[in-house]
């Protein structure tokens, strides 16, 4: 695609020249001299043409893709989008450098620090903050890269000033998994940024407002999957739990309710019917959630559905085995 702008770029500016010997405007390229040549009478227009086409040559599709070749993508994962350099640091880049220039190797990569703008400053430390984030959740690069846009976006619109760097990204990543329906739960969000659960809610109201994120409240079947591996449980519970759990919203019993319980809930029920049964507290611990909460929820959908004597023959039946 590159190519053939290139290509109508030079077109466009030939059909625009003309001799200035004849006047004719029938101007060709010698691509072999490099040179702009009037056909009519020989003059040559310019010479020293820059060679804007590839250095390689591509036999089918397979090899033009293969050979293509470019430089690093832009990503906003980076305070410069992966575009600027860095004077090199640490004791290797040193010693490449001659005995007689290490003093202005030093004093360079001093100024080239201070010149740096207090809004790169800022976005570095953020970003790097937000890497950390981002690996200890095990979050995907894609949710990576519009967190990090998201964050630009607050920078560029001085959204950031008095609120903590830590709060606005924990917020952020709230917003963007919900978002791209990847959840997590706001307890295994703080659990790695230092702060707290009202500083985090004013700034994604804040931010929400802001910055034009329309989310809608979090479904619990985007949560089924992630906590049933997280419990080590199989995926006939997993598909047991997303069953029972659609059985669940015909019968109106999930809304207005919080997903992570309602989700809890009907893994706990779909372990059981299964026979790979984990105790309340012991998902409750694991997940986050209050103990009171899982059974709030599993009692009203085992109501709802009509299975209470088949949940609590099979509870004794899996009890008395262990």
């Amino acid at each position: 695609m590159a190519k053939k702008e290139i290509e109508k770029t030079q077109l466009q500016r030939k059909s625009t020249l003309s001799c200035p010997e004849c006047g004719s405007t029938n101007v060709i390229e010698d691509p072999v001299r490099g040179e702009l040549v009037c056909q009519k009478c020989g003059y040559v227009i310019s010479e020293s043409l820059v060679d804007t086409s590839q250095d390689w040559r591509a036999f089918d599709s397979e090899q033009m893709t293969r050979r293509a070749r470019g430089g690093a993508p832009l990503t906003f994962s980076k305070h410069d989008l992966g575009l600027t350099t860095e004077i090199g640091k640490g004791v290797l880049e040193l010693y490449k450098v001659a005995p007689s220039k290490r003093a202005q190797y030093y004093r360079m990569t001093k100024w080239h620090k201070r010149l740096i703008r207090s809004k790169d400053r800022n976005l570095s430390y953020a970003l790097s903050e937000l890497q950390r984030v981002v690996s200890f959740l095990g979050l995907s690069r894609a949710i990576h890269e519009k967190i990090a846009k998201y964050y630009n976006e607050a920078v560029n619109k001085g959204l950031i000033r008095g609120r903590s760097i830590e709060a606005v990204i924990a917020a952020l990543t709230y917003a963007v998994t919900r978002e791209m329906n990847s959840p997590r739960t706001l307890e295994e969000i703080l659990e790695v940024c230092n702060v707290s659960k009202r500083e985090v809610g004013r700034t994604y109201r804040y931010l929400a407002r802001e910055l034009g994120i329309r989310i809608l409240p979090a479904d619990p079947a985007s949560f089924i999957p992630r906590f049933c591996s997280i419990l080590g449980l199989s995926d006939k519970v997993q598909a047991k739990a997303l069953e029972i759990l659609k059985k669940a919203k015909k019968a109106g019993i999930s809304s207005g309710k919080g997903p992570t319980g309602i989700a809890a809930a009907v893994i706990y029920i779909a372990s059981v019917l299964l026979g790979e049964r984990r105790t309340q507290r012991e998902i409750a611990d694991t997940l986050g959630i209050t103990e009171v909460t899982i059974r709030n929820r599993f009692k009203e959908i085992i109501s709802k559905l009509g299975i209470e004597s088949e949940i609590k023959e099979k509870e004794k039946e899996l009890v008395g085995e262990e």
